[in-house]
């Protein structure tokens, strides 16, 4: 398995950015698809975005579209995700996640998980 370490979280106000990285450590990085997933207290883990090997191919959640951008740099083992025009519906703990099949939005198709770091969006 691959280890992951987010970093980038913190408090923000309506409208503004975060940018939150993971690096990746163990495995050869651009094997994995990776992913973001957020879970807001008393919800269920929710898909925010992945990317492919390459960077090629992106997905979106409907919730974020437009406003949230991933990349990813394979040089440095590390993914990003771009937070722009943050709402405080947003707030919740984002995971970065790696999986060894196509891209894809389902949790069960990511093996390895991060601890997560926290995203607050203040009114």
């Amino acid at each position: 398995q691959v280890q992951l370490v987010e970093s980038g979280g913190g408090l923000v106000q309506a409208g503004g950015s975060l940018r939150l990285s993971c690096v990746a450590s163990g495995r050869t990085f651009s094997n994995y698809v990776m992913g973001w997933f957020r879970q807001a207290p008393g919800k269920e883990r929710e898909f925010v975005s992945s990317i492919s090997w390459a960077g090629a191919r992106n997905y979106y959640s409907d919730s974020v579209k437009g406003r949230f951008t991933i990349s990813r740099d394979n040089a440095k083992n590390t993914v990003y995700l771009q937070m722009n025009s943050l709402k405080p519906e947003d707030t919740a703990v984002y995971y970065c996640a790696a999986g060894s099949s196509l891209i894809s939005r389902r949790a069960a198709d990511f093996g390895s998980w991060g601890q997560g770091t926290q995203v607050s969006v203040s009114s």
